[in-house]
């Protein structure tokens, strides 16, 4: 359902979020952190600045920083701004869905249900909880730390 690109957002959100006093971070940093290219760590910086989620700054110690509190990033936004509105599949033409065939009904009963959700989680969760139990970390394939066995753990970066 989420794309990579999606997820990707979420990691590198994640780890800007992980430091307390929300400092610039390079997004070649971040890739080198999260393991990811840096190239397509930048393609989805876009995105989220766009979005007015990441702020950019330029310069010789520009980079990116959260532009709103984790707590007012949604899942939600964070998945339009790399994948688009998430749109309906059922028929718009009319007002009232409930005189449309049960197929369109159920269409529009699930499209609720995944805006709730995605609305429902926000960047603030992702931070209390970035990394599965201890007792099942390198057993499962966790998204949040790239969907590789023994990846590293997220952890909030240190200053040099």
């Amino acid at each position: 359902m989420l794309t990579k690109t999606s997820v990707t957002a979420t990691r590198l959100l994640i780890y800007l979020g992980l430091d307390a006093d929300g400092a610039v971070a390079s997004l070649k940093e971040v890739a080198d952190q999260i393991g990811e290219s840096p190239t397509y760590l930048a393609k989805i910086g876009r995105h989220l600045v766009r979005a007015g989620i990441l702020r950019a700054l330029r310069g010789k110690t520009g980079g990116v920083v959260l532009n709103r509190l984790p707590k007012d990033i949604t899942l939600l936004a964070i998945v339009e701004a790399c994948q688009g509105s998430i749109l309906g599949n059922f028929c718009q033409e009319t007002g009232d869905v409930a005189k449309t065939c049960a197929l369109h009904q159920a269409g529009a009963e699930l499209h609720d249900a995944i805006i709730a959700v995605l609305s429902r989680w926000t960047l603030a969760d992702f931070i209390r909880r970035p990394d599965p139990a201890k007792e099942l970390q390198g057993k499962v394939l966790c998204l949040l730390q790239g969907g590789r066995r023994g990846a590293k753990p997220l952890r909030p970066r240190t200053r040099k």
